[in-house]
């Protein structure tokens, strides 16, 4: 049975090993967050992804839109509720 903080199957690249692509978006994530979260993480394999969907989220959460940033964040987390997520 794994243990609880190996909750992990997807492989992932340790963060201490990331270079160029990958190391720049964990720096990122660094300086945003204080780390990195498991949701950046699991997308280490494909850096160019992990990229696109951090640019993707910013634009959904903080580009010109006709709802309020809490608007937006309350509706992200009526999402999570309903799909039983649990970050």
């Amino acid at each position: 049975m794994a243990q609880e903080n190996d909750m992990s199957w997807i492989k992932q690249i340790p963060i201490e090993e990331a270079a160029g692509l990958l190391k720049a978006q964990f720096e990122a994530a660094i300086k945003r967050a204080g780390r990195v979260w498991h949701i950046v993480h699991i997308m280490s394999v494909h850096p160019a992804a992990l990229r696109d969907s951090i640019r993707f989220y910013s634009t959904i959460m903080k580009g010109d839109s006709p709802l309020t940033r809490i608007q937006r964040e309350m509706l992200a987390v009526v999402v999570s509720v309903t799909n039983d997520c649990e970050y």
